[in-house]
């Protein structure tokens, strides 16, 4: 493995507590998962607040989804020469800075660009951490490492999507961004205690950086990424119609039916960066065949309440299983650029979302049924499948760089 991604000594003297500086990075995550996530849960407040349509509300979720998508290989091919401990603090700067305009928009068209201004974060901050992060533990542990960073995202599932969602429900939509704002300066203060100064590498460039495209192991990972985990969203997406339309859940329960979704994603999260650790490949082959049948399942427990519950537990789980190793095998296809390779997943992951979404509202169009997106899931989830097998033939072939 590349000098880019092995621990230093530097790193290790000073860095006493190698965990805080991991849980400082995992609490961006947090904020970046409350300020994604809660809009949903929102949308009504929203609507009401800006006097404008449900289609317009969701093209604020749309132009948050593509901020990540468009900043995650832009701000980290910019960023490459940066030492990464300032380049996330930039980023978190950046990010809370954003959402503290979404507060203050005065109209439809101002909030638009400030959501899509706070997705330009996303993605470079999530890619830079996880470097960060690999970078203080052995090789051994990077999916460890990676994973708890990526803890921050399914954490805000439990408490912190509840919680904003509660508060703008009870005291005004606006405080959402209020309190993210709030979450995002204390990880920026965390990460500038916490985090070791890394310095820039060397041969660090805006080239050196966009050279991590040129590699078709790195689109593949992506592609799995974007095929694979579509299930996820397809499935997330329709999980409210889901749970009171087919298993007869009253609406009052969705919050607890999201917060055992972000239990799953938690459990999921921490077995799948051990997994990662043992083989990642092994991980993928294994995780894509788990998430096809959890959703099958799914869809058909989801027709009684006790069951669907247990199932919305099992389908977070089985999900969030395959980021580690997502992350950890973008590492490994561009070692000399890692900060954009890492960045690349999340974009890969919103579009995977876009692609769910949209997929799972094709089939219930068609009259198929809310249980359908499921299995849409689960048709995508073994497309990614043959994704990954494809790579690692591939790989047998032609072994990554060292």
């Amino acid at each position: 493995m590349s000098s880019v991604l092995s621990p230093s000594t530097a790193a290790r003297t000073k860095t006493p507590n190698v965990g805080m500086a991991i849980f400082a990075l995992a609490m961006g995550g947090v904020g970046i998962g409350v300020t994604e996530f809660t809009m949903m849960g929102l949308l009504k407040e929203v609507e009401q607040g800006l006097g404008i349509s449900t289609p317009e509300a969701g093209h604020l979720i749309s132009a948050y989804a593509l901020g990540v998508v468009v900043g995650a290989p832009l701000l980290a091919a910019i960023g490459a020469k940066l030492p990464r401990k300032r380049l996330a603090l930039g980023l978190l700067l950046f990010f809370t800075v954003a959402n503290l305009t979404s507060f203050m928009a005065p109209d439809y068209g101002s909030m638009l660009v400030s959501r899509f201004a706070a997705g330009l974060p996303h993605g470079a901050f999530f890619g830079v951490a996880a470097v960060i992060a690999a970078s203080l533990v052995p090789p051994t542990r990077r999916g460890w490492a990676i994973s708890m960073v990526m803890a921050g995202l399914s954490v805000s599932n439990v408490v912190g999507v509840p919680f904003a969602t509660w508060l703008g429900q009870t005291f005004g939509w606006r405080l959402l961004f209020v309190l993210v704002g709030a979450i995002g300066l204390l990880a920026l203060l965390m990460v500038w205690k916490f985090v070791p100064f890394q310095a820039a590498h060397p041969d660090a460039s805006i080239r050196r950086e966009l050279g991590a495209l040129k590699r078709l192991q790195v689109w593949l990972a992506l592609l799995v990424g974007i095929v694979g985990f579509g299930g996820f969203f397809a499935t997330y997406t329709y999980i409210a119609h889901t749970m009171t339309s087919v298993a007869g859940i009253p609406t009052a329960w969705i919050p607890l039916v999201v917060a055992l979704y972000g239990l799953g994603m938690v459990a999921g999260n921490i077995v799948g960066g051990r997994l990662a650790d043992k083989s990642v490949m092994g991980t993928l082959y294994r995780v894509l065949p788990a998430i096809a049948l959890a959703l099958v399942v799914y869809a058909l427990a989801a027709h009684w309440p006790w069951s669907a519950m247990v199932m919305v537990f099992v389908v977070g789980a089985s999900g969030s299983m395959l980021i580690p190793a997502l992350q950890t095998r973008l590492l490994d296809a561009s070692p000399d650029a890692p900060s954009l390779a890492s960045s690349l997943n999340h974009a890969a992951l919103n579009v995977a979302n876009a692609l769910g979404a949209f997929l799972g509202g094709v089939v219930i169009a068609l009259g198929w049924g809310f249980v359908a997106p499921a299995l849409v899931g689960a048709v995508l989830a073994v497309l990614g499948l043959g994704v990954a097998l494809l790579s690692g033939l591939l790989e047998r072939k032609r072994p990554l760089a060292a």
